[in-house]
């Protein structure tokens, strides 16, 4: 049997003991699985290399692309990672450098490549508050956008964006901060559901930790009757049950203070 994730540290299953290892199977036979990542992280962009390789998906939908950059992908460009960051302007985008994320793109096979990046104007609704009715082609209410969040989540989320942004965000724009992750969250849930119609699955999921939540995130967002996955990837072991079906801590990736930006 195949083993991910050994030689880099040990995984935690949530709410359980500790395991040295997790085998590939836990990922198949679900509709979704939502792999998490600390986007500077080259550990984590290996692991969801290996285990897209174990369960070949027939779709991958990637928080870093907006569909008009997903339908640039194609087989040959998939085999040339110069030319693939060129289609994709990734070099513009302010995502980490593309050589992170290229070794999942040369995985692929012919999965079909979905993207879930927000549009700007609906980023901009949601940042100031705006009517969130209208966005993602009309469906915010479908996704819950309209409706306010309970009173302790919507303080625990702006405190968790606050402690995100080194405690250096003035307290009126951490309403619109959580919303636009909201937003992100929707954003993901609709790629994956036009994902499961296109392809029939299973499909898989690149973001962000705070996306692939299984309290408040994406996976939450699905219809009920799709069945997902949540795997998250941490520097250092967090406190108290995670919010997460499987959860692992790999070795943290050489960056510079990020709080050194808001100095």
């Amino acid at each position: 049997m195949k083993m991910i994730f050994a030689p880099l540290a040990a995984a935690f299953v949530a709410g359980s003991v500790a395991a040295q290892s997790v085998s590939y199977d836990v990922f198949r036979d679900v509709d979704v699985v939502f792999f998490g990542e600390i986007h500077d992280n080259p550990i984590h962009h290996d692991n969801q290399t290996q285990a897209l390789l174990a369960i070949a998906p027939k779709a991958v939908v990637f928080e870093m692309l907006v569909p008009e950059q997903a339908a640039q992908v194609t087989q040959e460009l998939l085999d040339d990672q110069l030319a693939l960051d060129a289609a994709l302007g990734w070099a513009e985008s302010g995502w980490p450098d593309f050589a992170m994320y290229y070794p999942i793109f040369a995985v692929l096979g012919d999965a079909k490549v979905f993207g879930a990046q927000v549009p700007r104007e609906a980023a901009g609704i949601a940042f100031k508050g705006g009517d969130m009715s209208g966005v993602l082609d009309g469906a915010g209410a479908v996704f819950g956008l309209t409706l306010p969040l309970p009173k302790a989540q919507q303080e625990e989320r702006e405190a968790l964006q606050l402690a995100a942004h080194c405690d250096a965000l003035p307290e009126e724009m951490l309403p619109g901060m959580v919303m636009a992750q909201r937003l992100r969250d929707a954003r993901l849930a609709q790629a994956v559901t036009e994902a499961l119609a296109e392809t029939g699955g299973p499909v898989a999921v690149i973001t962000g930790n705070g996306h692939a939540r299984t309290d408040w995130g994406a996976p939450v967002l699905l219809p009920k009757e799709v069945s997902s996955m949540s795997f998250g990837q941490f520097e250092s072991e967090p406190e108290g049950a995670q919010p997460y079906d499987l959860w692992i801590v790999t070795e943290a990736a050489a960056r510079d203070d990020p709080c050194e930006a808001f100095k």
